[in-house]
């Protein structure tokens, strides 16, 4: 898969980068030098774990670490993301977004959930800070602001 030279131009670019470089068809080998370009050397990735069957609530790891984890079968077999809605928030070389998504693995599992990025703009371009995402829960569902209107 190719990068998009352009994507770190805007933050839209930038975010929906990030989600067509994760999403990939079972047997295709992701583009992980354009994955990296597109985050901070020491960016961290946490996600808030819904599950209270799981021992910790959130874990956080740095971006090879990610980059490992994206090697997990889960991902490798077929995993395709793509946003269902954005809110941005800028102000002089800084921005969040709260990053609505839905996801599908090969096993026609499906997630729905919100990215959250925190992002910095120097040298003529975005940069991806940090990455925090939960998924939706059948008690706590994505509030209807964080969605695109059908």
């Amino acid at each position: 898969m190719l990068a998009d030279t352009n994507a770190v131009k805007s933050i839209d670019g930038i975010v929906g980068e990030v989600l067509r470089l994760q999403s990939s068809e079972r047997g295709k080998t992701r583009n992980w030098k354009a994955l990296r370009n597109l985050f901070l050397p020491t960016a961290t990735f946490t996600i808030l774990n819904s599950k209270d069957s799981l021992n910790r609530p959130t874990e956080t790891v740095s971006l090879d670490d990610f980059i490992e984890l994206m090697h997990d079968d889960y991902y490798t077999e077929g995993y395709v993301e793509y946003e269902t809605g954005k809110v941005v928030d800028e102000f002089n070389g800084i921005a969040n977004v709260f990053q609505s998504f839905y996801g599908k693995d090969s096993k026609n599992e499906e997630a729905r959930g919100i990215n959250s990025y925190q992002l910095v703009y120097f040298k003529n371009r975005w940069w991806i800070a940090n990455l925090l995402w939960t998924l939706e829960t059948n008690k706590v569902k994505i509030p209807k602001k964080y969605l695109y209107k059908k």
